[in-house]
């Protein structure tokens, strides 16, 4: 029997990204050792998926009997991050995971810092 494809589903309001290793040489050409790039604050990577964003609850619900069932269909405050965008973000708030022999890292949105984003020209 064989299965599916294993597949991350990012949940909330984080965002799953593919971190860049840090700049091994300064500007002016000094290679620097891996514990110097460890003291660094902030780190940046490639935004690889992103979550439905938080719940928000639905204020027309409070207004019926509550009785009666009906099919709600779940709402969300939607994402800033968008996949495809590079983040810069606290290194602390981050989790680094491993899937399939890839190592990621799961960041809350509030825990990035900028968004570069590629937009097309009209």
């Amino acid at each position: 029997m064989e299965f599916p494809p294993k597949k991350l589903l990012v949940v909330g309001d984080r965002v799953l990204i593919s971190p860049e290793d840090g700049e091994e040489r300064t500007r002016v050409g000094l290679y620097l050792p891996a514990t110097a790039l460890d003291t660094q604050q902030v780190q940046q990577g490639l935004i690889i998926a992103t979550g439905p964003g938080d719940p928000v609850p639905d204020v027309a619900s409070f207004d019926d009997e509550p009785w009666r069932v009906g099919e709600k269909t779940p709402r969300f405050r939607p994402m800033q991050a968008r996949v495809g965008d590079h983040a810069i973000f606290f290194r602390k708030a981050a989790v680094e995971i491993t899937f399939e022999d890839k190592k990621y890292l799961v960041v809350p949105q509030a825990a990035i810092l900028v968004l570069v984003r590629d937009e097309l020209p009209i």
